[in-house]
């Protein structure tokens, strides 16, 4: 009896403007964005939403009450609410209703067979105990901001007491949550991290080969590579593949990688890598690729097997570990790492490259994915290869914090899509997706060639804060091919609904959010590196191929 009493005070509580703007949110959360979602994430995202609505119509309420504002009756309050209740109950039973439809939307633009159920039952269900946790939270929010109110109201006029009361209260929770809770996740998550890399996995034995990085005579351990770099190492086609696929003799393709364990500082861990790559003779290369792999140390075997079957192995590629989390967690917690590395990995190669005769040294590129791509950018500066400058560039599902991509697609040509720009007479750079450029294949390049390679569905590329408040530049007409028709911008929910596209991006289907295909790849470093000795029927077959491969060999580590 007693439990029934507490929860009918606190359900006759609940504010009906709340409850409304919270119906609305709930509704919208459950719209299509760009990936598909499970029952769980969707549930949460829901509740989440629904919170968020509900706090804001609190807000307006009190706000309305503070500025004294005339207040309803307690019968047109009593009548007001009851309609509300049964117009919410009605917007959520409707969109609970089509939320099978609007999952079945995203998975139709992805090729993906349609779900019978999006289980809205289950969905309702962990919406309201997302709701029930964050209320409580805020409910503990204004009992702490209350008491400090009573403390300070002694000294200082009621109203300000108030608002001092919120804003100290604001500061502890910041606090605790901040210094407390993220700091411990945080170090949880990097001992588990560093453990899961350091393990072994029998599938990738240690090179026998005197040449291969962590061989017996290399100058990097086996197991200081770490997971990702031991993966990495062991996965490298052999000449003997790539002759059986190109028809013509190969080479065993070079490939140096350095983990964190490789050295104490980055700067010491890129001097190594250039030794190793001096040892491995990869300046004696036709093309020479500094990788920058992702949080985890991952790097892309679409991207990397692609290059090296195009060039017949005569590839080298050097990359360097920084840190052991995933690429979120190093965006938040580590931002600084990745771009000290990249810096200093370049900067060892690009200073030995630039000693050698200009006629006898391998053309010089960058590659990054995810993560690597945005530290990528900031590894080579301007006025230090402006005189010799590299070859070029391909970046892959750039973040959208990416500073250089952000102002190319910010300044793109007029007309163009925020999707697939178009940059000033696209000789410098220029950007491909499942259907190629918009640019014609033959046209000029100029001296350096940058390709961005990136995905309509991709929220990790455009994902913005902005888009809590002002419609993205790339849901204008028209969309990208695999973004779905019925995508709708909500205030504030969109960007919640893109954030959480973010985390499950690598959960889509080869060639659609954050998974990049070797068939992409392949017209990516066609236009990077100039490949020319290769017809489109060969090319058509190199597709099928490293396609067929590829889904079949599928790297659990992807987009780390």
């Amino acid at each position: 009896m007693i439990l029934a009493r507490f929860l009918r005070r606190q359900l006759l509580s609940l504010s009906g403007v709340g409850l409304m703007l919270g119906a609305l949110f709930f509704a919208a959360a459950l719209t299509p964005t760009l990936i598909p979602r499970s029952y769980l994430t969707q549930g949460m995202l829901a509740g989440s939403c629904f919170a968020i609505g509900y706090f804001a119509g609190v807000l307006w309420r009190r706000l309305w009450h503070y500025l004294e504002l005339p207040e309803p009756s307690a019968r047109a309050r009593f009548l007001a609410n009851a309609l509300v209740a049964a117009g919410c109950l009605l917007v959520v039973i409707v969109a609970l209703w089509r939320t099978t439809a609007w999952q079945n939307a995203i998975r139709s633009v992805m090729r993906m067979a349609p779900v019978e159920t999006a289980h809205p039952l289950k969905v309702c269900i962990i919406a309201l105990m997302t709701f029930a946790v964050l209320l409580v939270l805020g409910r503990l929010f204004v009992l702490v901001s209350r008491l400090l109110a009573a403390c300070t109201r002694r000294l200082i006029p009621r109203k300000i007491a108030n608002v001092l009361g919120v804003a100290i209260a604001g500061l502890l929770f910041w606090s605790i949550a901040n210094n407390l809770l993220i700091t411990a996740a945080f170090r949880t998550l990097d001992s588990s991290f560093r453990e899961f890399d350091a393990l072994f996995e029998p599938e990738q034995p240690q090179p026998t080969a005197p040449g291969k990085t962590g061989g017996a005579a290399s100058l990097v351990k086996w197991k200081e590579l770490g997971r990702t770099g031991r993966r990495f190492i062991a996965s490298a086609p052999t000449a003997a593949e790539i002759s059986a696929v190109t028809g013509r003799a190969a080479q065993e393709p070079v490939r140096v990688y350095v983990g964190l364990a490789g050295g104490d500082t980055a700067q010491a861990r890129a001097r190594l890598a250039l030794d190793e790559l001096k040892r491995q003779r990869g300046f004696e290369r036709k093309v020479l690729i500094v990788v920058t792999p992702t949080g985890t140390g991952w790097i892309d075997p679409a991207a990397m097997d692609t290059v090296e079957y195009l060039h017949h192995g005569d590839v080298a590629s050097v990359a360097m570990q920084y840190s052991y989390l995933n690429s979120p967690l190093s965006l938040l917690f580590q931002p600084e790492y990745g771009a000290e590395a990249a810096r200093a990995l370049f900067a060892e190669i690009y200073g030995y490259w630039r000693t050698l005769p200009k006629d006898k040294r391998p053309k010089l590129y960058l590659h990054g994915p995810s993560l690597g791509a945005m530290n990528s950018e900031k590894s080579a500066e301007l006025f230090e290869t402006i005189g010799d400058p590299i070859a070029g560039a391909l970046w892959s599902g750039t973040p959208f914090e990416s500073r250089i991509w952000r102002w190319i697609t910010d300044n793109r040509n007029p007309g163009s899509p925020a999707w697939l720009p178009e940059f000033r007479d696209s000789r410098f750079v220029r950007f491909m997706n499942q259907n190629g450029p918009t640019v014609p294949p033959d046209a000029p390049w100029g001296a350096m060639r940058v390709v961005y390679l990136q995905y309509a569905s991709d929220a990790i590329t455009f994902f913005a804060y902005r888009d809590a408040y002002q419609v993205p530049a790339w849901m204008n007409a028209p969309r990208g091919p695999d973004v779905s028709p019925a995508l709708r911008w909500y205030p504030i929910v969109t960007m919640l609904q893109l954030a959480l596209d973010m985390a499950v991006a690598n959960g889509t289907p080869m060639g659609f959010g954050h998974v990049y295909a070797p068939e992409h790849y392949v017209d990516a470093w066609v236009a990077v590196t100039d490949v020319n000795d290769w017809s489109a029927e060969a090319l058509t077959q190199l597709k099928n191929h490293l396609a067929a491969r590829a889904r079949q060999e599928r790297d659990p580590d992807r987009g780390g």
